[in-house]
């Protein structure tokens, strides 16, 4: 469920960026809908809907989702306001290389790696895994961030937005399912007496 509230601002964000530009006029103020700049907005405007909404219901967001909103706000300001999308494309890349930072910067500042801080609650693994993990997690926010500039600044706007939308989920799905089996035989359920595999998301 969490996951599906913090993708709302991007569903948002292609969903208007695939309209055609038009002049909306509300009560004698006219404004552009549809297209690149007007999506900014929406997903600069949903983006705090969404989490002040969550931090209002939570009473707190968690580090990343603080990093996220942060993110969008810098970056759609200067979007909207200079009609530059470099700023916006440079968003995806620093957001996941700054993930990689606290995943390392984690191994040093906490007795446990960022990792087992998110799934340790769950997962019931031996401290040599947790920390292999992490590690690996790191090579992925490193990775991804290098994909998403390339993708930004190397292909067609079309492309660049529908794999922000859609490619980042895709990858990271994948990334997630690739560590399961390396977890499978930490996680534990009790349903009826009998103990089950359980599905954590991250």
């Amino acid at each position: 469920m969490k996951q599906f509230i913090d993708y709302i601002p991007l569903l948002v964000f292609i969903s208007v960026w695939t309209i055609d530009e038009r002049v909306v006029s509300v009560g004698g103020f006219e404004h552009t809908i549809g297209g690149i700049y007007s999506a900014a907005e929406f997903l600069l405007l949903t983006s705090v809907l969404v989490y002040g909404s969550l931090f209002l219901v939570q009473k707190s967001l968690d580090k990343f989702q603080w990093i996220t909103l942060a993110a969008v706000v810098i970056a759609c300001i200067p979007t909207v306001i200079f009609k530059n999308i470099a700023f916006l494309k440079w968003k995806a890349p620093i957001v996941n290389w700054i993930f990689a930072a606290i995943f390392y910067a984690s191994k040093y500042v906490s007795d446990k790696p960022a990792i087992e801080h998110m799934m340790g609650h769950a997962v019931d693994a031996p401290k040599e895994l947790w920390y292999r993990l992490n590690t690996i997690w790191i090579l992925f926010f490193l990775l991804l961030g290098a994909i998403n500039l390339a993708v930004a600044f190397g292909l067609s706007e079309a492309t660049w937005v529908k794999f922000k939308v859609f490619g980042n989920l895709g990858i990271t799905l994948v990334f997630v399912m690739g560590q399961m089996p390396m977890l499978a035989k930490y996680i534990e359920v009790e349903e009826d007496g009998i103990d089950a595999p359980k599905e954590e998301s991250i």
